[in-house]
């Protein structure tokens, strides 16, 4: 029978859905979904982590306006993470009550208001409650948006979805740091939040317009859940948690205290500065999606242990004192920690059983989730005892920890 002609499941991956989809023929799928529905997922993606990761650039100028501690700056990055790890295992709750696209949609028309709020914040704990907030919107586009593709993309194109999906979510993280850090220098923080609102609510609207409308009706009845104790005696997925939590540490704690350390002497960045150094993002989104086939080969053990190594040695290097040699060595962290969130995902269905693998998926994305909570905070400790050295010296603790855990616990089962 021709390829084109064959009915083939859609696959679920919401850990909301239990049941496999019925048969959809693969030849109406692919016309139902056109070039513009990729945008749109595109979209979604700049949509979700515009603002997501935007402070970080503007933390020293934080601590200055408000005279508060670099802990109480780094808490404006620590409290979305926070609100994703609280919100994740909501997803698909949120889907078989309102259905993949209203949430999508919903989740991005609300994102904007948060944003702007946040600058007419006349505290710190104030600025980090709107923050938070924003931190809420996003499971129910990116989350949800992974589910949504699983549900309503054909096979054959479901990883030029997924990409899209990916490749906006860099983007906007990308752009929100450089475009926050643009607007700081010249008009101030607060104007930096306005911008990213404004431009949020331009993507999301035209995000919205073009999300094509789901095909499948969205799933009935309560979502299976595991027992903590099925959990607990599933030892390859606990430490799959913490290589997830581990990794996003290292990636938050590495590009919020940088900052810190470049804006003191004797480099004395300013804000545009700090916030061009973000470009290295751009580096390993590009490398990450050869790096997959590489961890195909090779397996999820070899290729976390392999990056996390590279990754130490890149935050060694930036303990150098030359701005060429730090931003090589953000380039080598950022790259190696893609490629080990790539491993640890893929290892993710490995270490989970069939039954465990939807309550698995939740709890995993909040493990991710309080590990860059975690990392925005911790080091502010090692900071005041030792500065950048110490926190490097944290993070490749974490890292060679990290590296130790997978080896041991991510042994090919009996």
């Amino acid at each position: 029978m021709p390829e084109a002609a064959r009915s083939v499941p859609i696959p679920r991956l919401s850990p909301a859905d239990p049941a496999p989809a019925a048969p959809v023929p693969e030849a109406a799928a692919e016309v139902a979904r056109p070039a513009a529905g990729l945008f749109a997922i595109g979209l979604a993606g700049v949509c979700a982590f515009l603002g997501f990761y935007a402070t970080q650039p503007l933390l020293p100028l934080l601590e200055r306006v408000f005279a508060v501690s670099k802990a109480g700056a780094a808490l404006t990055v620590s409290a979305p993470t926070i609100a994703v790890a609280l919100a994740s295992p909501f997803a698909g709750w949120a889907i078989r009550r309102w259905g993949h696209r209203s949430v999508i949609v919903g989740s991005m028309l609300f994102l904007p208001i948060p944003t702007l709020l946040a600058a007419a914040s006349p505290s710190v704990p104030v600025l980090v409650g709107w923050r938070f907030v924003q931190g809420l919107a996003l499971p129910g586009i990116y989350a949800v948006g992974v589910a949504f593709l699983a549900e309503e993309w054909p096979p054959a194109a479901l990883g030029s979805a997924m990409s899209a999906l990916v490749t906006g979510s860099v983007i906007g993280g990308y752009t929100g740091r450089l475009l926050s850090g643009l607007v700081a220098a010249r008009w101030g923080w607060r104007a930096a939040f306005v911008v990213l609102g404004l431009v949020t609510a331009a993507a999301a609207v035209a995000a919205a317009r073009l999300l094509p409308r789901a095909r499948r009706p969205r799933p009935a009845g309560p979502a299976p859940r595991a027992r903590p104790g099925d959990l607990l005696r599933a030892p390859r997925l606990l430490a799959t948690f913490a290589v997830g939590f581990n990794v996003l540490f290292t990636q938050v704690a590495v590009f919020t205290y940088v900052t810190f350390h470049l804006a003191s002497p004797p480099y004395r960045l300013g804000t545009a500065a700090l916030s061009s150094i973000f470009t290295v993002y751009l580096i390993g989104a590009a490398v990450t999606p050869f790096a997959g086939r590489w961890i195909d080969r090779v397996g999820s053990r070899r290729a976390v242990t392999l990056a996390l190594t590279v990754a130490a040695a890149g935050a060694l290097v930036t303990l150098a004192p030359s701005v060429t040699l730090v931003v090589a060595g953000l380039t080598a962290v950022c790259t190696a920690v893609f490629v080990s969130q790539s491993a640890s995902t893929a290892f993710l269905r490995t270490a989970a059983p069939p039954r465990l693998r939807p309550s698995a998926s939740g709890l995993y994305v909040s493990s991710y989730y309080l590990g860059g909570a975690a990392g925005g905070v911790a080091p502010a400790l090692a900071w005041h005892a030792g500065g950048w050295g110490a926190c490097v010296a944290m993070v490749v603790a974490v890292q060679l920890g990290t590296v130790a855990l997978a080896h041991r616990a991510w042994r090919p089962a009996a």
